[in-house]
């Protein structure tokens, strides 16, 4: 297996290949935290891993691109470079969630598997949010709460990640010590990992949007997203 692994979901920008030969895989990647130009940079960075790793394009046996949740731009960025190697290339196009790399690995890192809460600022007093068992498998559908509300209904197992991560358990008066991982991003390395072991999919992947877009009024009475 070999694979290319895209993520523009957040403020980071990030590509890797992976290749397992029946070992350990092996992965190469880059990371920047950019804020805004991913549609600048991404490419550059595909071209850089790939040459880092010896790896063509056409010894590729599927592209891996993280679906969100995260920012518009972004995502579009992200999915339109994926769908378009993986049209080219004829190859299959996968998709990994930033809310699950992030539960794989705090996971990973936890010195006791438990069931984990991905928490994730979403800005407006809003989070993004889903739990996932001590496996790693979601448990419900990811979703947009409010810190409070999470607070009120964290029981005494979970534990917790994400960049609001602490603002939960500072509401719901618990120990920090079940904050396991404070990430605002995923990991480029978990999602290539989990890339690897997706199911194909039947339709091209789409964005996890969780909530409808900023929008103001533009000019000539056109909507600008924000």
């Amino acid at each position: 297996m070999k694979l290319l692994a895209i993520d523009t979901a957040l403020s980071t920008c990030a590509a890797a290949v992976l290749t397992d030969e029946g070992g350990t895989p092996d992965i190469v990647s880059q990371c920047e935290d950019l804020g805004r130009g991913h549609a600048e940079r991404i490419m550059g960075m595909v071209a850089s891993v790939m040459t880092d790793s010896s790896t063509t394009f056409n010894s590729l046996d599927r592209i891996v691109v993280n679906v969100g949740p995260g920012s518009f731009t972004g995502l579009r960025v992200g999915l339109s470079i994926a769908r378009g190697f993986g049209l080219v290339l004829e190859k299959p196009v996968v998709s990994v969630t930033t809310l699950a790399a992030i539960a794989h690995e705090s996971l990973d890192a936890a010195p006791v598997r438990k069931p984990i809460l991905v928490v994730l600022d979403a800005r407006r007093n809003e989070v993004y949010c889903q739990k996932f068992d001590e496996t790693g498998a979601p448990i419900g559908e990811a979703r947009v709460s409010t810190v409070k509300d999470l607070a009120h209904s964290l029981d005494a197992e979970t534990i917790l990640a994400g960049s609001a991560a602490q603002a939960v358990a500072n509401a719901a008066g618990i120990d920090k010590s079940r904050v396991c991982n404070d990430a605002a991003a995923a990991s480029i390395d978990y999602i290539a990992k989990l890339g690897k072991g997706a199911k194909r999919q039947d339709k091209a992947p789409m964005p996890l949007y969780l909530r409808a877009p900023d929008a103001i009024p533009g000019e000539k009475g056109k909507v600008r997203r924000q």
